[in-house]
C-alpha cells in the first residue's frame, strides 16, 4: 500500500503538500502488461501462420511461391531485421551504462535498418502486384499478404516508437521511465525478428524448396 506523507507550507497560509512515497507507476506492472500484449500478439501470428499453412498450396492455377520469390532479395531483408536486432541490443548496453549520445546513435542505426527492411518489403509487394501476383489473385497469395503485410504493419509501428523514444530521450534523458519504455520496445523489436525468421523458414524457403 502506497503512504502518503502531508506537511504545511506554514501558518500564514496553511496549504498542504502531499508527497507520495512510492513509485507511482511500478515497473513490475508495466513489464507484465507488455509481456501480455505479447503473448495477444503470438496468438495473432500463431492463426495466420496456421491460415497460411492450409492455404498455401491453394495455387488457383496461379504462380506458385518458386514463380514468385526471389530468395536472396529475401535473405538481404532478413539481414537487415537480423542487424537491426543486434544494434538495439547495442542501445541497450549504452542505456545501461548511461551513454545518452551513444543510446541514441545506436537506436538512430536501428531505424535506418528496420526503414531498409520496411523499403525491400514495399518493393515485393510493388513487384508481385505488378506481375498479377496481388493479394486477391489466389488463397495462398492472400494468406501470404496478410501474414506478411501484418508483420510489416508491427515493423512501422515499432520505427514509429523508436523515433517517438529517440525524441524523448533527447529531451529528457535516460530516466528511469524512458529506461522502462526502451525496454518494452526492445522486447517487442525482438519478438518481430523471431517472427521473421518463423516467416523466412515457412513461407519462403518451405515455399520455394518444398
Amino acid at each position: 500500500m502506497s503512504q502518503t506523507q502531508a506537511q504545511t507550507d506554514g501558518p500564514e497560509n496553511g496549504k498542504l503538500q502531499f508527497y507520495v512515497t512510492e513509485e507511482h507507476h511500478p515497473e513490475g506492472s508495466t513489464m507484465l502488461g507488455f509481456w501480455l500484449y505479447l503473448m495477444s500478439d503470438c496468438l495473432i501470428f500463431a492463426v495466420l501462420f496456421a491460415t497460411h499453412g492450409v492455404l498455401g498450396r491453394n495455387y488457383a492455377a496461379g504462380p506458385s511461391p518458386a514463380d514468385l520469390f526471389d530468395l536472396p532479395i529475401v535473405a538481404i531483408n532478413t539481414a537487415m531485421l537480423l542487424f537491426s536486432s543486434i544494434t538495439y541490443g547495442f542501445a541497450m548496453l549504452q542505456m545501461e551504462r548511461g551513454a545518452k549520445a551513444e543510446t541514441l546513435f545506436w537506436l538512430g542505426v536501428t531505424g535506418i535498418f528496420g526503414v531498409i527492411f520496411l523499403g525491400l518489403e514495399l518493393y515485393e509487394f510493388n513487384h508481385l502486384i505488378h506481375e498479377g501476383a496481388g493479394p486477391t489473385r489466389s488463397a495462398f497469395l492472400s494468406s501470404f499478404f496478410t501474414l506478411v503485410g501484418t508483420h510489416g504493419l508491427h515493423v512501422t509501428f515499432g520505427i514509429i516508437w523508436l523515433i517517438t523514444l529517440m525524441v524523448q530521450v533527447g529531451r529528457r534523458g535516460l530516466i528511469e521511465a524512458n529506461k522502462r519504455r526502451l525496454m518494452c520496445l526492445s522486447m517487442f523489436w525482438h519478438f518481430l525478428d523471431v517472427v521473421w525468421i518463423g516467416v523466412f523458414s515457412f513461407v519462403y524457403l518451405m515455399g520455394v524448396l518444398g
